[in-house]
């Protein structure tokens, strides 16, 4: 690990597992090459002024355990690509300008709150702040034959009405037309009130 010093790489081969850059008045864009280190386990850039989005191309760091780039100036929504790093264990992108909805239904959702504080702009679970639509979302119910327009109330009387006849025509239209159905109905009720009537002598 090397932390506020410069070093320049010669050896392609080299596997560097845990970068500390934080506190070290950095500036600019967070390097693209930093996503070709797909062996590293720790990357710590907080403190810094770093600027721009965090790439989608970072969910290839499917080693990383430890991502801090808390307290910079990053920008833009938080990558989905972001929960493919199933290591993760520790992120902090707190106290940045980060905006839109933390990715539903990933691992993303399960950090502590304080991971993203600081966020104005951004929203869900687990910060308190719900995104637009959310709270309408939550109380919007099935509206019931009463609470449906005029119109809507005409085709589900109408839906009702079709199902009953088209029910009622598919029985009894079989046993008046189908002559063996309905002798075998004939001879069924005949049955039933022998039955009954055998219970009352």
């Amino acid at each position: 690990m090397w932390k506020g010093t410069e070093q320049q790489f010669k050896n392609n081969k080299l596997i560097l597992r845990s970068i500390d850059l934080s506190s070290n008045q950095l500036i600019g864009e967070i390097p693209k090459e930093i996503e070709n280190l797909i062996e590293l386990v720790s990357l710590n850039l907080s403190s810094n002024h770093l600027t721009g989005k965090i790439t989608s191309e970072i969910g290839r760091l499917t080693s990383l355990e430890f991502l801090d780039l808390s307290r910079n100036h990053l920008f833009g929504p938080i990558p989905s690509s972001l929960a493919q790093i199933d290591r993760l264990s520790l992120l902090n992108l707190s106290n940045n300008n980060l905006s839109g909805r933390i990715p539903i239904g990933t691992q993303l959702q399960s950090f502590v709150a304080s991971s993203y504080e600081g966020n104005a702009d951004l929203c869900g679970k687990p910060l308190d702040k719900k995104c637009p639509g959310d709270e309408e979302a939550a109380h919007k119910k099935p509206k019931t034959v009463e609470e449906s327009s005029p119109e809507d109330k005409k085709s589900i009387y109408l839906s009702v009405g079709l199902g009953f006849i088209t029910g009622f025509w598919a029985l009894w239209g079989s046993l008046f037309l189908i002559r063996t159905w309905r002798h075998k109905y004939v001879l069924f009720l005949n049955n039933i009130v022998d039955r009954i009537t055998s219970l009352w002598r």
